[in-house]
């Protein structure tokens, strides 16, 4: 595929070729000077150091939104054995978003980037063929280029809306420098979340007393009052903080979470983008919830009454400096059960 790069990409990749031209020389001089282990420290310096920074990141990942957006895929730097997915379905750059997004982003727009990884997250509101959508997107980069690139989609309520105007304050605030939690310790809390909520136990994840989370514009869990439509709204006194909620056992009918790729962290901001794959099957016996007062309150068909469905899902954990996680922001869509994930 040729490939046409924008004028901030060139920029980008002559400083590059002379910052490593910078360390070849520098390399040189210590050898010749005898300082063969500084040489060797300073090649495993340049060999560590990340293909494309934060910032770069951020602005792959906007141009390639704004790519999208105009429907060119040769807008951005794709490798030739890209591999695309869009809800579930593999297919190739020029299709997907790269024909129906129409405008975007909004001012909901929300970056996980991560260094280490080479990875980019993004959470935002565009527009697809004239119609509000809440986006998830994965990219993955390599010598620069977009390796693989991965989409989530899903219409918003029109009732919800009013949360998807802008992300909550704490989800973009900064983590002070001194206190930034180091990239695998965010990666291993956020990915915590997945196994409290297959195994109905909130205490698998430091949950802070004021998290809150939402999924597609829903508030669904957190401090405070019930609130939001539900098939157990106002019907059970059941918990509703982020960690009680999952140890009521009130998401038993989640037969398994499959797929899971917690895949970008930024220390910054202390955010977490991860990717997963629920399955609901449906076919549950009528199960135990325990009520805040310790009563055992039986759930069926009746409080659950969905026919059987996948929900591919993304999140964004945020993780304080305190180890805990405040706030989650979550998207999904419902497809049929047992449907590919798009990578097998």
């Amino acid at each position: 595929m040729p490939q046409v790069h924008t004028g901030n990409q060139v920029s980008r990749m002559k400083a590059r070729r002379k910052l490593l031209a910078t360390l070849t020389l520098a390399g040189a001089a210590a050898l010749l000077s005898g300082c063969n282990s500084n040489a060797q420290e300073e090649e495993s310096v340049a060999e560590a150091a990340p293909a494309c920074d934060r910032a770069c990141l951020i602005e792959t990942t906007n141009d390639y939104i704004a790519a999208l957006v105009a429907h060119q895929p040769t807008g951005v730097s794709l490798a030739e054995n890209i591999a695309f997915v869009e809800d579930l379905k593999r297919i190739s750059p020029g299709e997907g978003l790269w024909q129906t997004a129409t405008a975007g982003p909004t001012t909901f727009s929300i970056h996980v980037p991560d260094e280490r990884n080479q990875t980019a997250g993004w959470m935002g509101m565009m527009e697809k063929e004239g119609e509000p959508v809440l986006v998830a997107l994965r990219l993955k980069l390599q010598d620069g280029r977009i390796t693989e690139a991965e989409h989530l989609t899903t219409g918003i309520q029109e009732a919800n809306m009013e949360r998807m105007q802008t992300p909550r304050p704490g989800l973009l605030a900064e983590v002070p420098a001194d206190a930034r939690l180091p990239h695998d310790e965010l990666i291993r809390i956020a990915a915590s979340y997945y196994d409290a909520l297959d195994d109905n136990d909130g205490s698998l994840t430091p949950f802070a007393e004021d998290c809150e989370r939402h999924e597609n514009g829903m508030v669904v869990a957190g401090p405070g009052p019930r609130v939001g439509p539900g098939p157990n709204n106002n019907t059970a006194p059941i918990a509703r903080d982020c960690a009680g909620q999952l140890t009521s056992g009130v998401m038993t009918y989640i037969t398994s979470i499959d797929n899971r790729r917690v895949f970008a962290a930024d220390p910054v901001t202390g955010l977490v983008m991860g990717f997963s794959h629920f399955r609901h099957p449906m076919d549950f016996e009528p199960y135990e919830v325990t009520a805040l007062d310790g009563s055992k309150i039986m759930y069926g068909k009746d409080r659950l009454p969905f026919e059987p469905f996948d929900l591919p899902a993304g999140h964004v954990f945020k993780i304080g400096a305190d180890g805990k996680m405040h706030e989650i922001e979550a998207m999904g869509f419902m497809a049929p059960l047992n449907s590919p994930t798009g990578w097998e």
